[in-house]
């Protein structure tokens, strides 16, 4: 019987580490850790900013695990004393009620960002509060995440309850506050869902309208103004359906800190939403006029890449899509971003998911008709100046984004409640 159980023993050891997730470095943190949650597969990071002057998990990645442990049951968290290695075992998504307090190093689109992800798989509904910073340069702002984060969710709920869930679905910004002493705070709520629907997205269509917010907290309502000026009088030679308007917050509802921001989004014929957006720094806040300028030229960029997907949300979109019913999702994206690349190769790992990807226009002739007239182009380049040449370049970029057809077959993830 000894021998039984120690053979026994030993295959449980080993099976446990089989489900292990190894990961290393400081990068896409977040993603692992959700990864490992959806899974149900615990995971271990390792060599976190090892070299650093300061190495080990910061402020605000050591928040993101507080996080988890509250809209989770029972998941366990174990840290190195040097703070350089993580080891989570996760536990059931619970939901309800939860309350959290950010750190201000960071905007709270770091932490929202991914719950949003996690959100609908919740054993009850989640109702989740955030405070710090609503909008900071480097992290999703809270209008962002409401008007394109919010839709590109709902791409993947099931058509028949869209309308239902719909309503169920919001995020409503209380208070705004700008960094670095914060003060703001936000509301969101999602429902349940019993499983995903499969997305079908390849048609980028044509830019209908142009929607924009622009936001102040303890600074002259002017600030709002001159962002609106300064990014119409950019915008409005592209699309004539153009619409920006200011959001001031006064008193109490305004933070702690004075600032600025600007969120502009593009819709597309076929539903296609493309964002960009710039937040005033707290050292050197600069003019809101070159904000403007900078927050718009970005919009427009990101329309040239012509996606279906805003290539922010490209990691998002395609964690949901491996999440989906199994069947075949696809969806055509711009250049792929490093983040992207990095989570489908980290979707392999944990879900074993592969994700297919092949250029979205696959038609020979119009290839071959692309080669000829680079070989035109080949000759006439020698002759020109370098500006011209640049220029071309960025016309060409236009003519012929990059684009990829992303396709993979889900898991059909459930969550972990029953839902009718």
């Amino acid at each position: 019987m000894a021998p039984s159980a120690s053979t026994s023993s030993t295959a449980n050891g080993s099976d446990a580490k089989s489900r292990l997730l190894r990961f290393t470095g400081h990068r896409n943190f977040r993603q692992r850790l959700i990864l490992s949650l959806v899974s149900q597969r615990p995971v271990r990071i390792d060599s976190i900013r090892p070299d650093s002057s300061s190495p080990g998990i910061r402020d605000f990645e050591a928040n993101f695990l507080r996080l988890i442990e509250k809209v989770t049951n029972g998941s366990h968290v174990e840290i190195s004393y040097t703070g350089t290695s993580i080891l989570l075992k996760p536990g059931v998504i619970s939901g309800g009620k939860v309350v959290h307090d950010c750190s201000l190093t960071r905007g709270i689109g770091y932490w929202l960002e991914w719950m949003v992800v996690l959100a609908p798989f919740a054993k009850k509904e989640l109702y989740l509060t955030l405070k710090g910073v609503t909008n900071m340069d480097g992290d999703l702002g809270m209008d962002t995440i409401r008007t394109v984060t919010l839709p590109h969710l709902s791409l993947f709920l099931p058509l028949d309850s869209v309308s239902t869930l719909a309503s169920s679905l919001e995020l409503r910004i209380a208070k705004r506050g700008s960094a670095p002493l914060g003060g703001g705070e936000v509301h969101f709520r999602c429902p349940l869902i019993k499983h995903l629907s499969t997305l079908n997205f390849t048609a980028p269509g044509r830019i209908k309208k142009i929607r924009g917010i622009a936001t102040s907290t303890r600074v002259s309502p002017q600030m709002a103004n001159r962002l609106i000026d300064s990014a119409r009088s950019v915008l409005g030679r592209y699309i004539p359906d153009l619409y920006l308007f200011a959001d001031v917050y006064r008193g109490e509802d305004s933070g702690k800190s004075p600032g600025f921001a600007l969120t502009l989004l593009a819709t597309s014929t076929t539903g296609a939403i493309y964002s960009a957006e710039a937040a005033s720094k707290p050292t050197d806040p600069g003019l809101p006029e070159d904000l403007a300028q900078t927050a718009a030229r970005m919009l427009l960029e990101e329309i040239t890449a012509r996606g279906c997907i805003d290539r922010a949300h490209q990691p998002m979109t395609l964690l949901l899509m491996a999440l989906s019913p199994q069947d075949v999702a696809k969806c055509t994206m711009a250049g792929l971003t490093a983040n992207a690349v990095q989570l489908m190769r980290d979707v392999k790992e944990a879900l074993g998911v592969s994700f297919k990807i092949s250029p979205a226009s696959e038609d020979a002739s119009a290839n071959d008709k692309v080669e000829e007239e680079e070989a035109q182009a080949s000759e006439e380049e020698e002759e020109m100046d370098q500006e011209t040449k640049r220029k071309k370049e960025i016309l060409n970029k236009i003519a012929n984004p990059d684009q990829f057809s992303v396709s993979c077959v889900g898991i059909n993830f459930g969550g972990f409640k029953k839902v009718g």
